[in-house]
């Protein structure tokens, strides 16, 4: 008897059970099982809904740095656009969804200084953007998007053969002085902007990356740096005042060709005689005396005599050689 009680409580125990899986099976079958991630981590919120077919195609993000799962300083989507709620549930129902918190489209309403904030609340640690506070591009309100494409496999500022176009976008003067027959060879892709300037700003005038415009051009032009016994003041001073680095029509990258070019700084040789009367200076001659002689500006150059234009260690300031005597 005790046999057979316990055989019916067994029974009805899994009688019980069977009904009550019946009755939660089909809460269980119509149930979604929950996203998952795509890309990156939390974003089956929005890959939901934007998944390979958008336009752009934002999960190419997955192919950046900014897709570095294995990286723990790799942001989620709702570290840049924000939680957006709005956006996600649609609780007005409008046929528009509302725009993220933070849009980063050609028409968004959001304020540059809230969509910089995105990426600088990350990158202010990195040294190469530790000046931008204050910098020529965030006092003109440039927006970190305006040059960068973050949902793209290659960003055109990281290239050296796409950069100089985004930077062209608004500095039209240097497009047309690079295309001059004298130029840094920024079109033929060897040199990018990048090489020079900081565009997320320095300590140096015109967003240069070192100190000053000299220093960075002695990061290419080494032999130019001396130290010299003579130096030239305006090359100490600022490349620049000579060269024109963007691109010029004489040769050299100079602003002016020479002599005419040192002739601002530097009054023509010449005979006094001939100034008084109001005549071109002229080189005097060994039987002249500087009352007649050769018009200096016309195919004539300085460099013909004075070689070393950014500084030498010769003639002697103390005993000058004859061809720099012309007393």
């Amino acid at each position: 008897m005790r046999q057979l009680f316990a055989s019916c409580a067994l029974l009805g125990a899994l009688a019980g059970t069977s009904a009550a899986l019946a009755a939660d099976a089909p809460a269980t079958a119509g149930a979604k099982p929950p996203a998952k991630d795509l890309v990156l981590k939390g974003d089956a919120k929005c890959t939901t809904c934007h998944d390979e077919a958008d336009e752009p195609r934002l999960l190419h993000i997955g192919k950046t740095k900014h897709g570095t799962v294995a990286d723990g300083r790799t942001p989620s989507c709702t570290n840049c656009h924000g939680e957006s709620d709005k956006h996600t549930n649609n609780p007005e129902k409008l046929k528009a969804r509302p725009a993220t918190d933070r849009n980063f489209s050609k028409g968004t309403t959001t304020p540059v200084e809230a969509r910089n904030e995105s990426c600088i609340s990350c990158h202010r640690k990195d040294s190469k953007r530790s000046h931008w506070e204050g910098s020529a591009h965030q006092r003109a309100d440039v927006a970190c998007t305006s040059c960068h494409q973050l949902h793209t496999a290659k960003d055109k500022v990281a290239d050296k053969r796409t950069q100089p176009e985004v930077c062209f976008t608004c500095h039209k003067e240097q497009r047309a002085q690079v295309s001059k027959p004298s130029h840094h060879p920024v079109l033929e892709g060897k040199v990018a902007c990048s090489d020079c300037h900081n565009a997320h700003g320095s300590v140096g005038p015109k967003l240069v990356k070192r100190d000053s415009v000299v220093e960075t051009c002695y990061t290419c032009h080494m032999e130019k740096r001396g130290p010299f016994v003579h130096s030239h003041e305006p090359v100490n001073e600022d490349c620049g005042n000579c060269h024109n680095p963007h691109g010029t029509v004489a040769e050299s990258l100079l602003k002016v060709r020479a002599p005419f070019l040192c002739h601002q700084c530097h009054t023509p040789h010449g005979g006094q005689l001939g100034q008084l009367q109001g005549q071109l200076p002229t080189v005097p001659t060994a039987t002249s005396s500087g009352k007649s002689g050769i018009n200096y500006t016309q195919a004539r150059g300085c460099m013909n005599c004075h070689t070393q234009v950014h500084g030498s260690n010769n003639p002697s300031a103390t005993n000058p050689t004859p061809q720099f005597n012309l007393r």
